[in-house]
Formats: C-alpha cells, structure tokens, sequence
C-alpha cells in the first residue's frame, strides 16, 4: 500500500530501471504527494537496443519503457550517464574479485557505490530529500528490514547501506508481495505491468559469467587438486571459472573413489591451485569478514546473537558476532562470527548480513561485512 496522504512532502528522485517494481515505487511515490523525479541510469556504454526476455538490463528499452511510465505519471524524467563509475566501481571489482579467487556479488557494489553513493550524491547536490528505488525491503524508523515478500527480500543486497544513506532512502513497494505489485501495475495502466524481471547479472546479458570473465582475464592455468589425497586431477584455465560450492563443470573425468560428488573446497589464485573435496569438507563454523557497517551507526561493545545469510538466497544459520578492530590492511574494522551450526557454500568476497533474530523472524538488519575468509 502507498504512503499515507499524511506524510510530509519531500523532493522526492526515483530510479527508474523501466521495470515492473521502480515504476510502482514511482507511482506511489507520486500519490503520497512528494515532488517526484524521475531517473534513468545508463550503465552500458553501449546499450543494447533491446533486451532479450529476463536478461540483462539497461538497454534503450528500458529507458523508453521508464520514460512512458514517467510520462504517465506527469513527473519529469532524466537519463544520466553513469557508465563510468559503473564500469570502474561495478564491473571492474567484479573482474578483479573473480581473478582473486572470489565470488563477489555486484548488486552490492552497485548499491554501495552507484545507486546509494554517486546518484544520492547528485540527487542531494540538486536539493532532492530523497532516493527512492524499486528494492524490496522496508524502512522502520531508519532501520533496515526484510521485505514482507521474503522470496523477493533484498534487504541483503542493501546492507551495506551506513545509516546516512538510509536516512534519505525510500523503498515504496517493501511492503507489498510482488503479484501485488503486478497486480497494481495493472490496475494504474502502466505498460510494464507484466515485464519479465530481469535475472543474472546485468551486464552479462548473455548469462555466461565464465566467457566473460576469461575475455578480460585471460588463460591463467592451473591445478585441480584432490584434497584427501593432494592427487592432481586435472587442470584449468583460470580460478575465475570456480566458486566455492561447485559441483557442475569442473572437468574431471573420473569420480571419487567412493562414487560421491566432488565440490570445490578451495582457490588459491597465487598458485592456480582449486582444491576438491566431499560435501562435508564445505562446512564452515567460523567466518570472518572485513568493511563492516553497523545500520545503527552504532558498533556493538561486545557478541551479539544473530542470525547471518551468507548468499542472496538462503544460506543462514544462528550465530554470534563479535566486532573486531582494523586489521591494518585498509578494509577497515570486521566482525568475527561464529556459528551455532555448519553452513556450506561460504564464499571470499560475498556478504555476511546479520540480522536480529528476535523480530518477526529475524527481519532487522544490524549490519554486514565482506567475507574475507571461512573456515571449519
């Protein structure tokens, strides 16, 4: 449901990505009775004209499409050129994580450094009180909360938001479970009422992370390496073609001795070494990551209990966190989180999103940090 009538009217920009969910964040946004602006972010350098069903985003249909919606809802509208900062703040870390035996995920960076960080930037340089987006998740009381439609959460992909940036962000359509939103795009006949989401990652609209990846690293060969045995089985070309928790794709030809799957355990980009094991070696019951943000603003004076989700999709486990201090290397101070039971599929370079378990299960955010390392 929209805002109440009631609420203060504010300068209000919304992202427009000429889908579904901005443009209902933009129509209620309009009907609370804020100013609205419209903006379109141009990402690619060189769009493509149309989008191929749910791949990809930010193609010149897009921006039409956000266009038409503004047009409708009588609110200015603008494209702005970001694909600068994009390439160097998104796609460029993406790369380089990859190389370094990572697995980063680049709506975080997008939000951190993009959305919430260079367009806030200009939106509060030009007077704007607000940015709001198409995200679902909630806002209560300038804190960070699941969305009510729990499949289509990403309040971990904005957890790396300080309170500064949450304090002038608005998430309209949090509230709602997406068939809703459809369901309302209808009603206000807006055209995009029934377009596809957009999946993967959005500037490889192909959906083919490993080719893109190998045309800008390049061939970097290495060993796949039995982990009980150190037996080398086979060779690679690149770390970047591995995640941990893989089981697909790994070009071996002969099975485990006992017949059971074989899963990537471990990368080590210095030697080119990828490490395979069994499901059990996976489990992990201690994780430490860097660039923490607390939403309070506030750093803990000692463990917290929580809940932590390692993946934007699953991955959680109860836990105790404990802040810890900067370690020298300039990623700033971490946490420390222990597990009160094993998760598998911990990867270097994703978030660790702590939430606190005891309200409505475990829907506030207290805060985040970059996975620096896991171990059993």
């Amino acid at each position: 449901m929209a805002e109440p009538a009631t609420t203060r009217r504010r300068r209000v920009l919304v992202a427009m990505s000429g889908g579904v969910d901005s443009s209902v964040a933009a129509a209620r946004a309009v009907e609370a009775g804020h100013d609205v602006t419209g903006v379109h972010l141009a990402l690619s350098t060189a769009p493509g004209a149309l989008r191929t069903g749910s791949r990809g985003c930010c193609s010149r249909e897009d921006a039409d499409d956000a266009r038409r919606v503004a047009d409708m809802l009588g609110i200015p509208f603008y494209v702005w050129d970001f694909a600068d900062r994009f390439r160097e703040d998104v796609i460029d870390e993406f790369v380089a994580s990859y190389a370094a035996g990572e697995t980063p995920n680049p709506c975080l960076s997008c939000n951190e450094k993009i959305k919430f960080a260079a367009l806030a930037e200009r939106a509060q340089a030009l007077g704007f009180d607000a940015l709001a987006t198409g995200h679902y998740a909630r806002l209560s009381g300038g804190e960070l909360r699941r969305a009510v439609d729990h499949d289509k959460d990403q309040s971990y992909v904005l957890a790396v938001l300080d309170r500064d940036q949450l304090s002038r962000a608005m998430f309209p359509i949090g509230d709602t479970p997406k068939p809703r939103i459809r369901e309302e795009a209808e009603r206000r006949g807006l055209l995009v009422a029934n377009k596809p989401d957009s999946h993967d990652i959005c500037f490889i609209p192909t959906g083919d992370t490993r080719a893109f990846l190998g045309a800008r690293i390049g061939v970097r060969p290495g060993a796949l390496v039995d982990g009980a045995t150190g037996e080398r089985l086979g060779g690679h070309d690149g770390v970047h073609g591995f995640t941990i928790g893989q089981r697909k794709g790994l070009g071996i030809d002969a099975p485990a001795a006992d017949g059971a799957p074989r899963y990537v355990t471990a990368i080590d980009p210095a030697s080119g070494t990828v490490t395979v094991g069994g499901a059990e070696d996976l489990d992990v019951r201690t994780i430490v990551a860097t660039k923490a943000v607390w939403s309070s603003g506030v750093v803990p004076d000692g463990p917290i209990e929580c809940v932590v989700q390692v993946r934007a999709h699953g991955g959680l486990a109860e836990a105790v966190a404990t802040p810890i201090p900067p370690t020298g290397s300039g990623d700033g101070p971490g946490i420390e989180i222990a597990l009160r039971e094993p998760l598998r599929g911990v990867a270097r370079g994703q978030a660790a999103v702590l939430y606190r378990p005891d309200a409505e299960r475990g829907d506030l955010v207290l805060g985040s940090g970059r996975i620096s390392s896991a171990t059993p």
